[in-house]
């Protein structure tokens, strides 16, 4: 059974990436991102900590991306830039670190991300692709 969520999501900035929510909308989710998603080292994907993965403190190259690109199409930048660059330094940090890019980060710790079923997996494609698109609109200065 599907259920509605009642908390906050990175789901939530979907309708921003393909463009179909109203301005109105896109400020009201920006509002909310800034207050409840953004963490230290990126977007949380949720606000709740169950231990699993898709919850918090975990962050997601994917959402990062999705947020990054729907927060930028509705005028939203320094947010956008605000999260693109923290995920970069939680990413650069765990690559100094360890050596590895991974599937999935602690955005509350900005290191290694943990919980779910599975292992913490190694060398993501989906993670390097959002790096490398994050490092393309917003370079190391």
């Amino acid at each position: 059974e599907r259920a509605r969520l009642d908390h906050p999501s990175a789901a939530t900035l979907y309708p921003l990436f393909v463009g179909a929510a109203s301005p109105d909308q896109a400020k009201a989710v920006a509002a909310a991102t800034r207050a409840l998603l953004l963490a230290p080292g990126g977007l949380r994907t949720t606000t709740v900590a169950t231990g699993q993965q898709w919850d918090t403190p975990n962050g997601w190259a994917p959402l990062q991306w999705v947020a990054v690109s729907g927060l930028r199409r509705y005028g939203e930048e320094a947010l956008a830039k605000d999260i693109g660059e923290r995920w970069l330094k939680t990413v650069d940090r765990e690559y100094q670190a360890s050596g590895k890019m991974l599937e999935k980060y602690d955005v509350e710790e900005a290191k290694a991300g943990g919980g779910g079923e599975y292992p913490l997996q190694d060398g993501f494609g989906w993670t390097n692709g959002v790096t490398r698109a994050l490092l393309e609109l917003y370079p190391p200065s």
